[in-house]
């Protein structure tokens, strides 16, 4: 046994409290191969430093700092994605309260849209996620005025050009169609400031109701408005993957 094996937690129970397996299953998944340390496959009886090590399990990050913590919110229309607010409006912060630690909001809703933000206070992946060479995608679903046709159709998956660039659908589903109105479902892997509204401008669809559905792997589900809920273990391995860490 070397020096490294001889200090640290053993990595079974490293992630078992990750919620990744129990004891017996993560030594399971140890023998099979399924899980690296900085790199290089583990082995049983392995001992990590969880302040510094790093360790995927089937190639997916494991968050073995407790103080890191990463939360779903809802937020409702009307309600500002800051934390606080000097005028008193409505904040992120009167449906955070529960949270023990200082969080902060990744991403933003305008006032008037609502659903997925996330908070967590692990600025490295928060980083990451709001950086533009990540694209993370995002998915909305828009009530909007009128009946979309072929063309638009094609016009908002080829691209639109706006006052700051080219925008465009990455997908686009039509869910519902009913008197004059149209229900859709939009994804998008940029973050410029109302892009989905400006876009739908453009093309002569105004927004009415603006809801954001899933920020990559994480998505709202049956999360009530005003609520929040902590993100799974596999939610957050996923969204490690998808920024590259």
């Amino acid at each position: 046994m070397n020096n490294a094996d001889e200090e640290g937690i053993r990595l079974q129970k490293v992630l078992s409290q990750a919620g990744i397996a129990s004891r017996r299953a993560a030594e399971d998944l140890i023998s099979r191969g399924k899980v690296k340390v900085n790199g290089e496959r583990a082995h049983l009886g392995q001992r990590v430093d969880t302040s510094k090590d790093i360790i995927h399990v089937s190639g997916k990050r494991v968050v073995t700092d407790v103080d890191k913590v990463y939360f779903a919110i809802n937020k409702p229309r009307g309600i500002i994605s800051t934390m606080e607010d000097d005028e008193g409006r409505p904040s992120l912060a009167g449906i955070a309260k529960g949270i023990d630690q200082r969080v902060f909001h990744v991403g933003r809703l305008d006032t008037d849209s609502e659903g997925l933000l996330l908070l967590t206070n692990d600025g490295e992946l928060a980083n990451r996620i709001m950086h533009p060479s990540h694209g993370l995608p995002k998915v909305y679903r828009a009530q909007v005025a009128g009946i979309m046709d072929r063309a638009t159709w094609n016009k908002l998956l080829k691209g639109v050009e706006l006052e700051d660039g080219l925008a465009k659908a990455d997908k686009l589903k039509i869910i519902d169609e009913h008197a004059g109105q149209s229900l859709i479902e939009i994804t998008i892997h940029e973050g410029r400031k109302h892009i989905v509204r400006r876009l739908m401008d453009e093309v002569g669809h105004h927004v009415s109701r603006l809801v954001r559905t899933e920020m990559g792997p994480v998505k709202l589900r049956n999360l009530k408005p005003g609520t929040i809920r902590r993100l799974t273990p596999n939610e957050v391995g996923e969204l490690f993957r998808e920024v590259g860490l």
